[in-house]
């Protein structure tokens, strides 16, 4: 739970050295409750102070970092349990499985494959986050031999998913600078495995067959120090799944309950490939902060990275894109000129139907704060002043020669007074974006 700012100055030196830029240390400790500081600004604090002030200041679900470089995924560090409290920052990673079995040549297929695995939506570019490799043989020398592909041909986080300590002693010893999650400690291993985490600075993921056993390891482990851990709770079922999560996420964040303050990691077992983007967007939104999925089928995948795309985006703070002039086809100054706001999904809707017209055409594209057209204009953030003041900053008039410009058929209302402030002739396109092609062939002269 997180100290007030006279629990914190309790814990620092109380010498007033100014040293860290505050005139005392009841200023300072006032600073770090606020979050407007950090305790590396104070050089005198002593260590125990430090790990306590640390532990308190931790958030209710850790934080997690696997891979290394350009190549890092962190999970968890969520502090709220619906996303209208405040919001989600760390996505749900999404993993795709290697089976161990497979061919040398299979093998090298599956990883291609995954590396090819790229979506563009909203000027987001999404790819595949880590690829989990699953030791289904039970043979070290066959799962070592494959992650020797993988670290090969791929920069991805890596899970390292075996039973085995000495399995996993011999990957890590492979890949710990990657640093990859080793999955899993159950009642059986659990001692060896803390004890090559610990050695090999790694996550380590937890398997259990209820909560009641899960809650028994998560204590073992951290008692022999492990702080980086990842929960599996063993669900069977959707229902019981669901049930799981949120639990956890409910006794993390409710209760600050810290065998439960993890990320939690889910396979999705089910074959039919429906069923597995059910429990596949089930788990996203409720509560998993790793899902590994079989397939790597674009129908299966992109509904999943769709929906993960849609949570994981700040309600507060709306997609944008940059607001300026946009230019599609070899334009000329005969060209049409379209107006619409900065919203993201609207401008990616609008552009596709400009280029599907063929025709050149200019797209002007006002701050409207990433609000859609008809929310902007409610909000007087799409106004005929707006517009026309975008307009002169470009120089619009030295653009093109023909002083008409297209305004979206939903805002009509706008147009007698963007012609009274701008001097130019108004002239209402269609309501919907998939009209723009039509219109632009038929109506535009």
């Amino acid at each position: 739970m997180a100290l007030s700012g006279l629990d914190i100055y309790k814990l620092l030196p109380k010498t007033n050295c100014k040293k860290c830029g505050s005139p005392t240390c009841l200023a300072f400790a006032m600073k770090l409750a606020m979050k407007k500081a950090t305790l590396a600004e104070c050089p005198d604090i002593t260590q125990d102070a430090k790990k306590a002030l640390e532990e308190s200041s931790r958030p209710p679900i850790a934080l997690i970092k696997l891979g290394s470089g350009d190549n890092i995924i962190e999970v968890g560090g969520e502090t709220v349990l619906f996303r209208h409290e405040k919001t989600f920052y760390h996505q749900a990673a999404i993993a795709i499985s290697l089976d161990d079995t497979l061919s040398d040549a299979a093998i090298l297929v599956r990883i291609k494959e995954i590396e090819k695995i790229s979506f563009e939506r909203i000027g987001q570019h999404i790819a595949i986050d880590a690829i989990a490799l699953i030791n289904k043989s039970s043979s070290s020398e066959k799962f070592l031999n494959v992650l020797d592909k993988i670290l090969l041909n791929s920069k991805k986080p890596v899970i390292l998913a075996s039973p085995d300590p000495k399995t996993i002693e011999g990957a890590l010893k492979k890949c710990s600078d990657r640093k990859p999650l080793v999955y899993a400690a159950d009642s059986n291993n659990l001692k060896d495995m803390c004890a090559l985490v610990k050695a090999y600075k790694t996550p380590l993921a937890l398997r259990a067959k209820n909560l009641e056993e899960l809650d028994k390891l998560s204590q073992e482990a951290g008692g022999l120090g492990i702080e980086e851990i990842v929960l599996d709770p063993g669900s069977e079922t959707l229902h019981g799944a669901l049930n799981d999560l949120t639990q956890i996420r409910r006794l993390s964040l409710k209760r600050n309950y810290r065998p439960f303050g993890f990320p939690v990691i889910m396979f999705i077992k089910n074959t039919d490939k429906y069923q597995m983007v059910i429990d596949s967007c089930t788990f996203i939104a409720k509560y998993s902060g790793i899902i590994v999925l079989d397939s790597i089928e674009e129908d299966v995948l992109l509904p999943i990275i769709t929906m993960r795309q849609n949570i994981y985006t700040d309600p507060q703070k709306p997609v944008t894109v940059e607001p300026k002039l946009y230019k599609f086809g070899s334009c000329d100054k005969n060209s049409p000129v379209m107006v619409t706001t900065n919203f993201s999904l609207t401008f990616y809707t609008v552009s596709p139907e400009i280029e599907a017209s063929g025709h050149s055409a200019y797209l002007l594209v006002t701050d409207s704060e990433g609000m859609s057209v008809l929310t902007a204009w409610a909000a007087e953030k799409f106004t005929p002043e707006i517009i026309a003041d975008a307009m002169k900053k470009i120089e619009l008039e030295n653009v093109v020669s023909h002083k008409k410009i297209i305004i979206p058929g939903y805002v009509a209302v706008l147009s007698g007074k963007l012609e009274d402030v701008s001097g130019w002739q108004v002239l209402v396109g269609p309501k919907e974006a998939s009209s723009i092609p039509k219109y632009l062939k038929e109506v535009w002269k």
